[in-house]
């Protein structure tokens, strides 16, 4: 029996000249020599850095009801650019739904053959460490923005010239507290601190 294969292919907003049917016409190609049968064709133009992609989601409404038994792309950053971690929970996703998955352009990227599980355990693996640097670094951010006097990792309105340059045009315009804070999109209490400093 022959096995259904869904293609995906995404080219960005920003691939200028790039067209989703060079991926299409390989993937096609690929999926013939693998003698599968082709059920659908998914094709995003959009970031690859979001999942809310339509056909993506689409894509994995169909796998969840098992309407295809192999998804093929041209390569990972086609599928998904959002990083190793979210990336690697895409790929167990469709290995959760009972649906294999298979690069064009990695061939160690073959959950269809014997190396399935080593592929996702490298994947994890490089996933662990993502993470780690991840909380590495914002606990350095964090450090950072102690010692300069913040709290959070975003500097406070009132230590930020423009700001201050805002309030003091709106307040010259007659507005509310309540409407300098609205338009400035900061607190009432806020405003009232920045009152202090302009006085």
């Amino acid at each position: 029996m022959k096995k259904r294969v869904a293609l995906y292919a995404r080219v960005s907003t920003k691939d200028r000249g790039q067209d989703h049917e060079n991926q299409l016409i390989q993937l096609r190609a690929f999926a013939k020599t693998q003698h599968w049968s082709i059920v659908h064709e998914y094709v995003d133009r959009a970031t690859g850095k979001r999942s809310d992609r339509e056909q993506f989601q689409k894509m994995f409404g169909a796998a969840s009801r098992r309407e295809f038994d192999v998804l093929a792309f041209w390569s990972l950053d086609r599928l998904s650019r959002e990083g190793t971690v979210e990336t690697l929970n895409h790929l167990k996703r469709l290995t959760g739904y009972g649906v294999d998955y298979r690069s064009f352009t990695e061939q160690y990227l073959d959950s269809t053959g014997i190396f399935k599980e080593a592929v996702i355990g490298i994947l994890a693996a490089v996933a662990k460490q993502e993470r780690v640097r991840l909380s590495e670094r914002t606990v350095a951010g964090l450090e950072r923005a102690r010692a300069q006097g913040r709290i959070g990792g975003r500097p406070k309105a009132e230590d930020d010239p423009s700001k201050l340059k805002m309030f003091a045009k709106l307040k010259r315009d007659g507005l509310s507290v309540r409407k300098i804070a609205a338009k400035m999109g900061v607190s009432p209490t806020t405003v009232q601190k920045l009152a202090k400093l302009a006085a």
